[in-house]
């Protein structure tokens, strides 16, 4: 990799054949830049280039939620989405090109509120419609927020920024990290603090904290910034919008309140469901949520709490469809890559997936935390590492011959290779996993504390454990 820390991109400057223009956002996660496409390959549409912050002090799962956004974004269409053009290599030149949306931000919008009902409904009704658009694809957003959308000239919704997402029939890239991709404090559902990122109903979550805030000027829950502050919500009813502005409409309340439910299972089950009822409001069945003033109780809402202290186990999140093809992860030591063991790995992970006419193939790399102190390299970054890492994944997997679209590369910072494993078997429902026994040299005494052991023990799934034959001595 090259050793000097990447700086802002040029106007003028060439990219793959997209001419870079003005740089129209930089913030802490990356770039913003207008571009021109290459002759000939102009989409008829305005062009703008994403591109992440990488070098001293970018964390190392900034990138993996841009790694994210590549994957998912070009496997959406439809009008609520921007349509993405151009991907580059995340190890190269990390970008995306995609549609420059001409329209105003709901960030803008939140500004001006409390806005009267008709206007909350009609924003809420498109919102809504976005949402059910791409959850027909299989995606859950997980973090929706005002900076997170876009309003087009003629009313309809643009959702941004992937990077959180989760796609049903594609590796989950964060599910090592969820303790840290819970989504924003103020819009994140309670079962995301728990970790389960497959439940479309937590987005339904986060819209009836942004209806909320369009109709008081107010969010339900504050901005805490802890997780146990996030994990009242759980047990704490918000002041009904009703108790913040007394001529919010009944039936709106009725709405905001139903997607705020903290059980999911509660909820509306369908963000159709909830434009539905924004649009037809003489058709809302009322309850004794729409006419509420003031919190419950005290005794309630301790009884809240003490229930949600007794039953912390989260539910776990079921596979979204049992065709999905058969999931085989490989665990890769891209800290030691002149290790003898890797042909006979490649080999074996060869025959396996010429055994199944569809799969999904997860390449792991465990590897040790950068240094707290940064150092003036891109090598000595947190970020410059995991790309490193991501480079030797790819030159490992590239001679079995797999296409890209069946294969995720994951290099993932820990400080138990076993852990982090089993947490990814978990997440991303692997079938089979396969990795390394002990050198052979070590095997009689390191097989009992080695990562092969341990996850072969508490694996999931069956697990398929790859031996270099012993040297016989000369």
């Amino acid at each position: 990799m090259d050793s000097l820390l990447p700086g802002r991109l040029v106007a003028g400057a060439d990219v793959d054949g997209f001419r870079i223009g003005e740089c129209i956002h930089a913030g802490g996660n990356g770039y913003l830049y207008r571009v021109s496409a290459p002759a000939g390959r102009d989409p008829g549409f305005p062009l703008v280039m994403k591109v992440p912050a990488i070098g001293r002090g970018q964390p190392s799962i900034a990138i993996v939620g841009f790694e994210i956004e590549q994957m998912i974004l070009p496997a959406l269409t439809g009008p609520y989405v921007p349509r993405a053009v151009a991907t580059g290599d995340v190890v190269r030149v990390p970008y995306i090109v995609m549609e420059w949306i001409d329209g105003e931000g709901l960030a803008e919008i939140v500004k001006r509120a409390p806005l009267d009902a008709a206007e909350v409904a009609r924003i809420g009704a498109t919102l809504a419609d976005a949402l059910h658009d791409i959850h027909t694809q299989d995606v859950v957003h997980l973090d929706l927020k005002p900076e997170n959308v876009l309003l087009r000239p003629d009313g309809r919704a643009v959702l941004l920024d992937f990077g959180f997402s989760r796609h049903a029939g594609y590796p989950d890239l964060l599910a090592e990290e969820q303790r840290f991709a819970a989504g924003s404090s103020a819009y994140v559902s309670p079962e995301q603090l728990h970790g389960v990122r497959s439940d479309v109903r937590s987005d339904i979550f986060a819209l009836g904290v942004l209806l909320y805030e369009l109709a008081t000027g107010e969010l339900p829950f504050g901005e805490p910034s802890t997780i146990a502050g996030m994990r009242d919500r759980v047990w704490r009813e918000p002041v009904p919008p009703r108790g913040v502005k007394s001529d919010i409409p009944p039936w709106l309340q009725e709405v905001i309140l139903h997607c705020l439910e903290p059980e999911a299972t509660r909820r509306y089950q369908s963000a159709a469901l909830v434009a539905f009822d924004l649009r037809h409001a003489d058709e809302i069945g009322l309850s004794d949520r729409a006419q509420r003033t003031a919190t419950a109780g005290f005794v309630r809402q301790v009884g809240r709490w003490w229930r949600h202290a007794r039953e912390r186990t989260a539910p776990l999140a079921t596979r979204a469809d049992a065709r999905t093809a058969p999931v085989i992860m490989v665990a890769v030591d891209t800290e030691n890559p002149d290790d003898e063991r890797h042909p006979a790995l490649q080999q074996a992970t060869r025959k396996l997936i010429s055994l199944e006419p569809d799969f999904r193939l997860l390449c792991v790399s465990a590897i040790r935390a950068a240094p707290l102190g940064e150092g003036d390299t891109l090598d000595e970054t947190a970020s410059g590492k995991h790309l490193e890492h991501i480079a030797r994944l790819r030159q490992w997997v590239t001679p079995l011959g797999v296409a890209a679209a069946r294969t995720s590369l994951h290099a993932v910072e820990s400080a138990n290779a076993v852990d982090t494993l089993l947490e990814l078997a978990r997440a991303n429902h692997v079938d089979l996993i396969i990795l390394g026994a002990p050198d052979p040299a070590q095997a009689r005494f390191a097989w009992w504390r080695s990562v092969a052991s341990g996850v072969t023990a508490n694996a999931p799934c069956s697990v398929h454990v790859v031996r270099v034959p012993e040297r016989r001595p000369e």
